[in-house]
């Protein structure tokens, strides 16, 4: 997937008003729609400026995308970095320019998770529906947690400049959550019209990056290094869990790649996950004469060859 550079595509400044924003577009509009321009690329151009704008007008989609700094370029091989979008908080509504408009893969990456139902002509008197993503520990899913949040609300300042209004509050994490789920904060959304009712704030529970742990829905993963003679003649090690360390029988014959699984220790539930130790072999350096004999003894005790399935397949 490829960069878009939005202010690029407008020829606009990062720090633009709304107010140029939509200078630009309507400029570049007139000059690129298919039935003015003779231009053989203009319905492509369309298509982009229609998807600029539809970011940059938007206080909300801008200020997420504004996030990611100025270091990418058009043309980039890009991948959004993980949690790009976390604490920013959106309103409901569709983040699309209009309905049946087809957007870029870059544009559905970032913002097609957002994109709502819209508005009806007829406003309800309840207020809008806001959501957030937000990044827990993992050792909070197994526990549940009381944990205060800092959610940041784009809004426009009297330049026509994007600002953020920031909020905290303090949210409680159940037991059990996984990523992707949902926490409803009841009347934290939009204020209601007229007297109605506030909307809802939807929150999307992710987990921050762990540098042992990896979930995939209640299960959940970790690497274990092993010495050889470990693999090879079996031991009782220590093993690392969210909820703390376990000894952990080894069979003899283990290999690189062998998984042990530890059910019911993955990420509470009904059912519990489980945990999957991932086996790896960790060699000893070679740093001292010591060392290096004991391998040298090593192959001289072992017909072994590494490479003996791959003979033969040389082409």
């Amino acid at each position: 997937m490829k960069f878009k550079d939005y202010y690029e595509i407008l020829g606009l400044p990062r720090g633009a008003t709304q107010d140029e924003v939509k200078r630009a577009y309507r400029k570049l509009a007139r000059k690129y729609h298919p039935d003015v321009s003779k231009d053989s690329d203009a319905e492509t151009r369309f298509k982009e400026l229609g998807e600029a704008y539809a970011v940059l007008k938007d206080p909300e989609k801008r200020a997420a995308y504004d996030q990611m700094g100025g270091q990418w370029k058009t043309g980039q091989d890009f991948q959004p970095p993980p949690g790009w979008d976390a604490g920013f908080e959106f309103s409901g509504g569709n983040f699309g320019p209009g309905a049946g408009v087809d957007h870029s893969e870059f544009f559905e990456a970032l913002f097609g998770r957002h994109a709502g139902a819209g508005q009806s002509a007829h406003r309800p008197p309840r207020g809008q529906d806001h959501h957030a993503k937000v990044l827990i520990d993992l050792v909070d899913a197994y526990r549940g947690a009381q944990r205060s949040i800092s959610l940041r609300m784009p809004m426009l300042d009297a330049q026509g400049r994007i600002a953020m209004q920031e909020r905290k509050l303090d949210v409680g994490i159940p037991k059990g959550i996984r990523a992707g789920q949902h926490l409803r904060l009841a009347g934290q959304g939009a204020p209601g019209l007229g007297g109605g009712p506030a909307g809802d704030l939807y929150l999307e529970i992710a987990f921050k990056p762990d540098p042992q742990f990896r979930a995939d829905g209640r299960d959940v993963y970790v690497t274990l290094p092993l010495a050889p003679w470990e693999a090879a003649l079996g031991a009782s090690v220590m093993a690392p869990t969210p909820e703390g360390p376990v000894q952990l029988t080894i069979p003899p014959g283990s290999v690189a790649g062998r998984q042990l699984r530890l059910k019911g220790r993955g990420i509470p539930g009904t059912p519990p996950g489980d945990l999957y130790v991932m086996l790896t072999i960790a060699l000893p350096p070679a740093d001292s004469e010591a060392a290096q004999e004991a391998y040298r003894a090593m192959a001289k005790a072992f017909d072994f060859n590494p490479r003996k399935a791959l003979e033969g397949q040389a082409r």
